[in-house]
């Protein structure tokens, strides 16, 4: 009885630290997640510049991740460069312009994706201001742009499995969770 207790605890202060701590960083939701399956991710990144809006974003992919359709984001257009033709195309980079994001709020953008193998994924993100100003997140983890990165595991069934892997994808879907909600909990707000 007391160890799911600790279990639960130790998840509950892990979300805070990781909810408090990476507010003010660009982030990939899930940030744990399965080699060679389908998943939905979400890219959040914040508006910390005073008086100015998020107006584009562009998002470089990895080697290895696929990306197989986008969630539509009212407000903002997609472009895709990509290597390849027909079924053998490859996204490489995507750029969301036209957005009108306030300071002390998220751009949030979804889309289904597919990493080829396990181990660390790490995505190079620019963010253009509406004062021309831009921020390059692609810096290492202790950097004040630090690059948005996930892990990828082959499996989360088995001998194998860690308690800190099964706490880091539950963590990870409460962030899917938290994004999905403020996403809808805007309500009618146009992003004008």
């Amino acid at each position: 009885m007391r160890k799911p207790i600790v279990t639960s605890a130790f998840v509950a202060l892990a979300a805070l630290v990781v909810a408090g701590s990476a507010a003010a960083h660009a982030r990939m939701s899930p940030s744990v997640s399965l080699s060679n399956e389908l998943q939905l991710y979400s890219l959040a990144i914040p508006t910390e510049k005073a008086n100015a809006y998020t107006t584009k974003i562009v998002l470089t992919l990895p080697k290895g991740f696929s990306i197989d359709s986008f969630v539509p984001n009212p407000g903002w257009t997609r472009a895709e460069q990509s290597t390849g033709s027909g079924d053998n195309a490859v996204i490489t980079q995507v750029t969301w312009t036209g957005g009108h994001v306030p300071t002390e709020e998220d751009s949030l953008f979804q889309f289904l994706a597919q990493p080829a193998k396990s181990g660390t994924y790490t995505f190079n993100v620019e963010q253009t201001y509406s004062d021309g100003s831009i921020v390059n997140w692609a810096g290492p983890e202790s950097s004040a742009n630090p690059s948005p990165t996930i892990n990828v595991v082959s499996s989360v069934s088995g001998g194998g499995t860690s308690t800190l892997t099964i706490i880091a994808l539950v963590l990870g879907a409460l962030g899917l969770l938290v994004g999905g909600l403020a996403l809808f909990s805007r309500g009618g707000r146009a992003l004008t």
